[in-house]
């Protein structure tokens, strides 16, 4: 990528959740936009978006639309990627891609900056920004590596928000009827089965596939051994949906090849890059969705032994899943490219 003062900049999927923290995201980071351009599906095109007190309008995505772009932030869907992606490369645009569609393809790097900003540089024209569930814990690992990470337990708690506008509003109305007998129906992962979300817990996060895991699992278990470049590690995964709008907890737990105080891990996490430690349990100190709400950084607390592992290490760790878990990661790879350009 050539080195400019500014950027030429798209966003694919502007009119989602997604798109619109990623506008919010380049406005707050300060990211050097030159031209702008709004991209979206035919029937979302005509609306109005402003960035920086400018309003813009939002175009139907096609071909055209990429030309003299260099950097092109996609959070359309994993069809709508596969798309316009290959197009988007056409025209000269680096793609960032929040989707599914590439993040296991060999040739296309799985980006996380804290944890490898290497990967970034390696690409043939598109990045792959990992799943939400998957960006904090990595985040929270790769400081812990060197000492020989042998198994991960982990077990997400996932806000309604990472299902989009829909399931939102029907966790919002849901809790305002105030009728626990009652259901409205909230999506799940399909249409043949719905269960109320206000005042519950659902452990399905996605479809299950054929060995009893859902896809939102085995994303966890495929793309943090890619990240942190350890295709054996061993990751155990289960995922929920609870009734939170926004921020996504993790409870992991850690198995070392060695034994590793809790301290030790506590040491090691305070100052690491992205991590926010809040561990003070006699001050009822800890982290929480709305303590990261609105935040790019993954805040990791509850740090405790496993009582009968002196190999393992017992966390909580939360980060916004609109923020960390896909829009601030996505300008942050922006940013590794135009920072090496």
């Amino acid at each position: 990528m050539e080195r400019k003062e500014r950027y030429n900049v798209a966003v694919l999927g502007a009119t989602g959740a997604v798109g619109r923290a990623m506008l919010e995201t380049l406005e707050r980071r300060h990211f050097p936009v030159g031209e702008l351009r709004l991209l979206a599906s035919p029937r979302s095109a005509g609306q109005t978006l402003t960035f920086a007190g400018r309003t813009y309008t939002v175009q139907a995505a096609e071909e055209s639309a990429f030309a003299g772009i260099d950097i092109a932030l996609f959070s359309a869907g994993a069809g709508a990627s596969q798309v316009y992606a290959p197009m988007a490369v056409r025209q000269g645009a680096v793609v960032v891609d929040n989707s599914s569609a590439f993040r296991l393809q060999d040739d296309v790097p799985l980006v996380v900056p804290e944890v490898n900003p290497h990967a970034a540089l390696q690409h043939h024209g598109i990045i792959a920004n990992p799943n939400c569930s998957t960006i904090q814990l990595v985040v929270a690992l790769k400081p812990l590596v060197d000492w020989g990470i042998e198994h991960v337990t982990v077990a997400t708690y996932q806000a309604v928000s990472g299902m989009g506008q829909k399931a939102i509003d029907a966790l919002q109305a849901e809790t305002a009827s105030g009728d626990r007998e009652g259901t409205t129906l909230f999506p799940v992962a399909s249409q043949e089965q719905r269960y109320r979300m206000a005042f519950n817990v659902l452990p399905q996060c996605d479809v299950f596939t054929e060995n009893g895991y859902t896809k939102e699992e085995m994303k966890l278990v495929n793309e943090s051994r890619k990240i942190l470049e350890l295709p054996h590690l061993r990751v155990s995964p289960t995922a929920v949906r609870v009734p939170v709008v926004y921020g996504h907890s993790e409870a992991v737990a850690v198995r070392f090849a060695q034994p590793v105080r809790a301290e030790q891990v506590r040491q090691r996490l305070t100052g690491a890059p992205g991590v926010v430690v809040v561990d003070d349990p006699a001050h009822a100190l800890y982290p929480h969705p709305l303590m990261a709400e609105g935040t790019g950084d993954t805040y990791v607390g509850r740090i405790r032994q496993d009582l009968g592992d002196d190999h393992s290490v017992l966390m909580f760790v939360v980060a916004d899943n609109l923020l960390k878990g896909a829009a601030w990661n996505a300008v942050q790879i922006a940013e590794l490219l135009i920072q090496h350009a």
